[in-house]
């Protein structure tokens, strides 16, 4: 089939190469989003999808907005079979939905309709999800809601962040997404409807949703902590400093300590919480640069009396 890609972040590259290295497939074209600033020197760059592209020798198209009448026109010149999506990042319309005879079919990572939204793993982690997954579906008007084609699972580690997590999935995914796109080809895959039981959704978290409440229990923190690593990144206030923090570990068993309460030794640094104390790992502090959570405490000697706010 001819394949017009869209896609922006890392997380779609792994679906791209093995689209691209596909020898059923074509990929004519990707669709991201525009060149943005990124790095210390908030230089434009491309997006991790567009300079693959650009290195295959791809066509890109980078649309301010989906809709763009321009785009369009450039789309239905090309007339896709089918247009696979992996974290694109913007709204498609139904004017762009009609062109490609096989529609749009999304990766998602979930098993949906749990987690239909923005953050699928972040929500996974955070809401304590034994399993995930990816799926793959055909995109309708309403979120996250279309048939389904196929589905992938993955177990979810103790230690994952939503960033490991996300990693294996994208390769996972990868490989479902291929074997989609085959059997959409040869019309041995038939999209069935998503149940309407089960149906929760993950809306992004932003910087304040990270901010890490000490009065939780334990397991709520050190679950928040990784469903934001690696973005946006939890984090709390000490001596009125933002304070990053990576992932922790509930010190189960360790004497008490009142929420946000600071114990340093040589060896650890807890935190007080609802219930466990939890042992810090790397932090970064503000301004400054990634640290073990030891280093971090011989520098500024916390007293007993000093909390994480």
């Amino acid at each position: 089939m001819r394949l017009v890609f869209a896609g922006t972040p890392e997380t779609a590259l792994p679906s791209l190469r093995t689209l691209i290295d596909s020898p059923r497939h074509e990929v004519v074209a990707v669709v991201t989003r525009p060149d943005a600033e990124s790095g210390r020197g908030r230089k434009v760059h491309p997006s991790p999808v567009a300079a693959l592209a650009e290195e295959a020798g791809i066509e890109v198209l980078r649309p301010a907005k989906a809709g763009d009448t321009a785009f369009l026109d450039r789309l239905r010149e090309i007339a896709p079979d089918c247009c696979p999506v992996v974290a694109y990042g913007a709204l498609l319309p139904q004017a762009a939905l009609d062109v490609p005879k096989h529609g749009w079919i999304n990766l998602h990572f979930s098993v949906l309709p749990a987690w239909r939204g923005a953050a699928p793993v972040q929500h996974a982690i955070l809401h304590g999800d034994e399993i995930t997954g990816a799926t793959t579906f055909r995109i309708v008007k309403e979120l996250d809601a279309g048939p389904v084609f196929g589905v992938v699972t993955e177990q979810v580690r103790d230690s994952d962040t939503s960033g490991t997590l996300l990693e294996r999935l994208a390769v996972s995914g990868a490989g479902l997404l291929a074997a989609t796109l085959d059997g959409v080809e040869d019309g041995t895959l038939e999209a069935r409807p998503q149940p309407s039981d089960g149906v929760t959704i993950a809306p992004k978290i932003n910087v304040t949703d990270a901010r890490v409440h000490w009065s939780k229990p334990a397991m709520h923190v050190d679950r928040l902590i990784r469903a934001c690593t690696p973005n946006p990144g939890a984090w709390s206030e000490f001596r009125g400093q933002r304070v990053k923090l990576g992932p922790a570990r509930v010190a189960a068993g360790a004497a008490r300590l009142a929420p946000g309460q600071v114990a340093a030794t040589k060896k650890a640094v807890l935190v007080g919480t609802a219930t466990d104390p939890v042992e810090l790992g790397e932090v970064q502090p503000q301004g400054k640069r990634l640290m073990g959570a030891v280093e971090w405490a011989r520098g500024v000697r916390p007293e007993g009396d000093e909390f994480f706010q």
